[in-house]
């Protein structure tokens, strides 16, 4: 395939495959309202309804009123809803550019543009994971540690003193469940906590067949009740910037009703750029993310002991 018959359909689809497996952050929201995004700035409305009062019911006594003093039938007001608005914004727009000068091999241009195209949607993927971690770790109830779903800061290993990794992800689920939070958990964690699950014989010294085989896979599953996701995209210490090793990790929990997430990549054209012998793709990709419920989000400001 050449450029000179770019597909961009195929590309497309190419593009979103592969940016698609890439997404951490982004899979744990639903996206129920991502429809149709056509620019940056596009806002969708997302209506809420307030939680109904339910209240005791007295035979004979009609609606509100008590045995010694009943309403009449149809005069008793029903409570009026009360409703709020959020609005998810299309607040994010990336774009790639690239090209492959005429001057390189013939036949390795399908190549070259199968792996560059890989490269730009990694790259696009790693920048949505960053932007959705933050709307994440910032949209989680509380302030600051051990204030609403956010837990004690701690420090974890093996070592005397150290919270373990396994009540962690049970003090999150604990947390969540305090809140009436119902739905299939998830928790994201950086690669070294990963590793920390996977010594414990909680884990490798039990279970059925397929859990077993599952470990010796190297892949961690679920735990402690979790679906476990990694990201080396975790905020540290301060919201919204990257934790680095030997700092601090913000792991995150939540279900996927706790956030909404909208992307879609708006083009991918081809171009011949006028200064040079060569062939270009460019591509821009729009998207944004939401918290809708704060309260179905936990979180523990983490270091590696």
């Amino acid at each position: 395939m050449t450029i000179s018959n770019f597909n961009p359909l195929i590309w497309s689809k190419s593009f979103l495959d592969n940016l698609n497996k890439q997404h951490v952050h982004a899979a744990v929201c639903n996206r129920d309202y991502e429809g149709e995004i056509k620019a940056v700035g596009d806002t969708v409305k997302i209506s809420s309804i307030g939680r109904i009062t339910v209240s005791a019911y007295t035979r004979n006594a009609g609606l509100g009123g008590t045995a010694a003093s009943p309403t009449i039938a149809g005069i008793a007001r029903p409570e009026i809803l009360q409703g709020s608005s959020l609005f998810l914004t299309i607040s994010e727009s990336d774009y790639f550019n690239f090209g492959i000068d005429d001057a390189d091999a013939y036949q390795q241009k399908p190549k070259l543009m199968g792996k560059a195209m890989k490269e730009a949607a990694y790259a696009m993927a790693d920048a949505v994971d960053v932007f959705v971690n933050s709307v994440l770790q910032t949209g989680v109830a509380g302030t600051t540690d051990n204030t609403g779903n956010r837990l004690d800061a701690r420090t974890i290993g093996t070592s005397a003193g150290a919270a373990d990794a396994y009540e962690t992800l049970v003090d999150l689920k604990t947390k969540l469940k305090e809140n009436d939070v119902t739905g299939r958990l998830w928790a994201i964690v950086p690669p070294w906590f990963t590793g920390m699950l996977e010594k414990d014989v909680r884990f490798t010294s039990y279970g059925t067949q397929g859990n077993r085989a599952t470990l010796e896979n190297g892949n961690i599953g679920r735990a402690a009740g979790f679906d476990i996701k990694e990201s080396n995209n975790l905020s540290g210490a301060t919201s919204g910037t990257i934790a680095v090793a030997g700092g601090v990790y913000t792991i995150l929990a939540g279900v996927e009703d706790a956030a909404t997430f909208a992307e879609q990549l708006n083009k991918i054209e081809k171009f011949n750029p006028p200064d040079g012998f060569n062939e270009a793709v460019k591509g821009l990709h729009l998207y944004g993310a939401k918290v809708t419920r704060p309260y179905a989000l936990a979180s523990v400001a983490a270091t590696q002991a």
